[in-house]
């Protein structure tokens, strides 16, 4: 393979056409949303979430044309049609990213590190994306927290050497000696608000359902002392930024989607624990529930790493009652039961502890096999008259929310991309008698507000 030409490319108000309209080209258009390029899809069928973000778009098959006035192309299409983006570009002399196509492909992008105003990015040259993404998970958790102190000494200092015109090869050992003085002018005095009360040097902590709000005191105060926080893809990273300096990376699992094997997880976490970083393990809802903190906190024992275990409120209680669904109510159920929908074979020995509609059911991680599971229930005797609701994205902006019976609930599209819990059971005729209440008490308030 030839040796390629790193760069970066400023795309403000650039032209940039992308050449398909699935999930893949997708998540190539928010990077370039915020490079601030117009962007161009093309493609015969687009994907809602393509729709959403607010492009051009031109419903219909590839033309060469398509690429006149471009600075840049992305081929996310089958490969038959990226090698027609491909010609037609290099006609245009205009560089083409073929996504996970690299025979069609002029220019490859890889693993990117952004922190404050530093990018650093990684390339395989389009033969092992995977290895970017490792190599971009470690050179993140291994950056200094200073980053953005360090550009402003840097810039401050690049002014005085020109004014001073003092010479490249002078300048780096100078630009070293500032750097070491911010850390001496540094008062070593603790802030007495901020100081964890423990040894821990590993915390497993829970984020909830997805509010920031929700967060605990004390996820808070760890993640504002943390060195490294691995954070789960169900967390706002957003939000995240707004609580800690640390290096952060993403290491959720995503279904049908690329992510870090939990020995990873594992590893990351011992190693920097042993080089004296305080790690945050930061988890959707809570660590022990479906979240596989139990697998961490063992392997933290047996490495001999101290940890600490920091509850959150699970999206299995919290979810339905965001929507108006109690778990437990009485005279429709004394208790609840939360199932995994991830494998059939584990929610049907669920099933097998309890009669039918004797108790609520809480399902995380059944949308996408919610068929199957309605089918297993009216199997085992479930009526499928039963009420049940889906409750996606609870205490965020994309929460979404339906309701009808166990024979229904394949009869309906969840928002792509967002989590999901399933309720099973009479408790979900509260949020109907709530929603029903709320509707009587708006009309009456329409009906006499001009009187009152």
């Amino acid at each position: 393979m030839s040796v390629t030409f790193p760069a970066f490319l400023d795309l403000t108000a650039r032209h940039v056409v992308v050449v398909g309209g699935g999930p893949v080209a997708a998540s190539k258009i928010e990077s370039l949303l915020a490079a601030g390029a117009r962007v161009t899809v093309v493609a015969p069928e687009i994907h809602p979430e393509i729709e959403r973000a607010g492009v051009e778009i031109v419903r219909r098959e590839f033309r060469g044309e398509d690429l006149d006035g471009a600075w840049w192309v992305v081929a996310a299409a089958p490969p038959a049609v990226n090698r027609q983006v491909r010609a037609a570009a290099d006609a245009r002399r205009v560089f083409v990213n073929a996504v996970d196509d690299p025979q069609n492909a002029t220019a490859y992008l890889g693993g990117v590190v952004r922190r404050d105003g530093v990018t650093i990015a990684i390339s395989t040259g389009g033969r092992a994306p995977a290895l970017a993404g490792l190599l971009r998970e470690a050179l993140d958790a291994f950056l200094p927290r200073e980053i953005d102190a360090w550009l402003k000494a840097s810039d401050d200092a690049r002014r005085v050497w020109r004014a001073q015109r003092t010479p490249m090869e002078a300048r780096r050992p100078q630009l070293l000696a500032v750097l070491n003085a911010l850390y001496a002018s540094k008062s070593q005095i603790p802030n007495p608000k901020t100081q964890i009360p423990s040894r821990a040097r590993v915390a497993l902590v829970g984020a909830g359902p997805g509010d920031p709000d929700l967060w605990t005191r004390k996820a808070v105060a760890y993640l504002e002392q943390a060195d490294l926080v691995l954070y789960d893809s169900l967390v706002d990273s957003q939000a995240l930024r707004r609580f800690t300096k640390a290096q952060c990376f993403c290491v959720g699992k995503r279904a049908g989607r690329q992510s870090v094997r939990q020995e990873t997880i594992h590893r990351v976490m011992i190693r920097a624990a042993r080089q004296g970083k305080r790690v945050v393990r930061l988890k959707g809802g809570d660590p022990f529930v479906f979240g596989r903190g139990a697998e961490e906190a063992l392997a933290l024992a047996i490495a001999g790493i101290p940890f600490e275990v920091v509850p959150g409120v699970s999206s299995a209680i919290a979810a339905p009652g965001l929507a108006g669904i109690p778990v437990t109510h009485r005279g429709s159920a004394s208790g609840f039961l939360v199932l995994s929908g991830h494998a059939a074979d584990a929610f049907e020995r669920g099933l097998e502890a309890v009669q039918p509609n004797a108790v609520s059911l809480v399902v995380l991680m059944g949308l996408a096999t919610r068929n199957e599971l309605a089918a297993t229930l009216i199997a085992r005797g479930w009526s499928p008259k039963t009420p049940a609701a889906i409750v996606c994205g609870a205490s965020t902006p994309d929460e979404w929310i339906w309701t009808g019976t166990v024979a229904e609930l394949g009869a309906n599209e969840p928002p792509a991309g967002v989590a999901g819990v399933v309720v099973i059971g009479e408790v979900v005729s509260v949020r109907d008698a709530l929603l029903k209440k709320a509707a009587e008490e708006e009309e009456k308030g329409m009906k006499y507000g001009s009187d009152r």
